[in-house]
């Protein structure tokens, strides 16, 4: 595969073109331009635009709409969230908490009403997620987590299931049980991203592609600047290239991008499926600290994803880190561990990208009236669903509206900064080493390593 179409399967198979549409060739100017051609930035022209039908809105990409983690994802639209309900109740209060967990399935809903309206073909399949215990080491975690929710009042949205119900879904190898969320979806994240960039078009919107942002500027006068010319805002910017923005010299210690690595199988039988069970297509994840995270797709296939990929020095980005082959190695291997009636299956893609990771894990959406300038960013691989409220939520702080949603936990806030180099590269791979170490001896019924307080405190704050 050559061209775009090689940076993921969802890119290869997004059913359309992926030549470039034109860049910005000379200075102009538009009432609202956004940086950023994967969710955030069109979510947040999309709802620009159907609140205002003739405002003048740009979205400037560097490389093509979907290019970056809108384009590689594992294909999950969950309620999830970045940061823990436990860690959430702690930092907000149990009201705020349940109020942004409840936005959050309400974007579930609303990513499956858009494709519908918008006839977006995103292979939208609310087949729900599960959480597993892999071991018994896992148990503790899923009990807690249902316990937050429980005190939270939403424990009818999600299901504590025992070993026995949770093989009713799927049989995985060493289950001891699952936390399960039915309110999840799954999507084809390459017809989701580009087919939103179309439904923008539609509504008058501007893509402008293969234009890269070197720098921005706030004020009585917002502006974008690329390699000879500017795209200037009479209401504002917005600033929404999630790991990416950390190319920005104003925005390089804001974000931190650290990859996330995909292997998917060729297409199963339906022999191999029925003794897998596996049929409703559920999003399914272990507990661990370098968690994996599963997807079967449309066409029957298993996506295989996990983190795990080093932290380059100075948050360098190259297609060269898409592809670690010990890590992409190791999650073949690991794919056959869940389900070893798979032992010989082939894999035809291999993938990664760089996520947003932002110091307090906690998204941010902002705009600030003065500077004229808005943010959405630092999903931490948690974005589909989350950058769905985080478009209507800009949109909102930028038009003025008010539906209740500006009150949520991650409006009108920003992330301290990363740490400068070398401190943020030592302690970046000293914790990615320390959680590999603390999972590998709960896998093997070891002591946890003497550590491990520290590596789990570094990880908080």
């Amino acid at each position: 595969m050559t061209g775009y179409g090689r940076y993921s399967f969802w890119l290869e198979t997004a059913g359309e073109d992926l030549s470039p549409r034109a860049g910005l060739q000379h200075s102009t100017e538009v009432d609202v331009a956004v940086l950023g051609g994967g969710y955030s930035g069109l979510w947040t022209a999309y709802y620009l635009l159907r609140q205002n039908p003739g405002l003048r809105v740009a979205v400037v990409e560097r490389e093509i709409v979907g290019f970056g983690a809108s384009g590689r994802n594992g294909g999950w639209c969950s309620p999830k969230f970045p940061v823990t309900a436990s860690v959430l109740a702690e930092r907000y209060g149990s009201d705020a908490t349940r109020a942004l967990y409840l936005a959050m399935h309400e974007a579930v809903d609303e990513v499956g009403r858009v494709c519908e309206e918008e006839g977006i073909d995103a292979h939208f399949h609310q087949g729900g997620a599960l959480s597993l215990a892999r071991g018994a080491h896992q148990l503790p975690v899923i009990r807690a987590t249902y316990a937050v929710y429980r005190q939270l009042g939403l424990d009818d949205r999600n299901h504590l299931l025992s070993a026995d119900e949770t093989r009713e879904h799927v049989k995985v190898t060493d289950v001891h049980g699952a936390l399960y969320t039915p309110h999840s979806a799954s999507v084809h994240p390459g017809r989701l991203v580009r087919g939103l960039a179309r439904a923008i078009e539609r509504r008058g919107g501007t893509i402008l592609e293969q234009t890269e942002v070197v720098s921005f500027e706030g004020g009585a006068n917002p502006r974008l600047f690329t390699h000879g010319a500017e795209l200037r805002a009479k209401q504002g910017i917005v600033l929404a290239g999630e790991g990416y923005l950390s190319r920005l010299p104003q925005l390089h210690r804001a974000v931190m991008p650290v990859y996330s690595l995909i292997v998917l199988t060729e297409p199963l039988s339906d022999a191999q499926w029925r003794q897998i069970g596996w049929q409703n297509r559920e999003s399914i994840s272990s507990n661990k600290y370098t968690v994996d995270y599963l997807t079967r797709t449309a066409d029957g296939r298993i996506l295989f994803g996990s983190r795990g990929a080093p932290y380059v020095f100075g948050s360098k980005i190259t297609d060269e880190q898409d592809c670690h082959e010990p890590t992409h190695s190791l999650a073949r291997r690991a794919l056959v561990e869940w389900f070893p009636s798979l032992e010989g299956i082939g894999f035809t893609h291999a993938w990664g990208g760089p996520l947003g990771m932002p110091r307090d894990w906690m998204p941010s959406v902002a705009f600030d009236p003065a500077s004229r300038i808005g943010t959405a960013r630092g999903y931490t691989g948690q974005g589909v669903a989350t950058t769905n409220l985080a478009g209507r939520l800009l949109a909102n702080l930028i038009s003025g509206k008010q539906t209740g949603i500006e009150a949520l936990p991650l409006a009108q806030r920003q992330s301290r900064n990363w740490e400068v180099e070398p401190l943020r590269w030592l302690a970046v791979r000293y914790m990615q080493n320390a959680f590999a170490r603390i999972d590998a001896a709960s896998e093997h019924g070891q002591a946890r390593p003497v550590d491990a307080q520290i590596a789990e405190w570094l990880g908080k704050h």
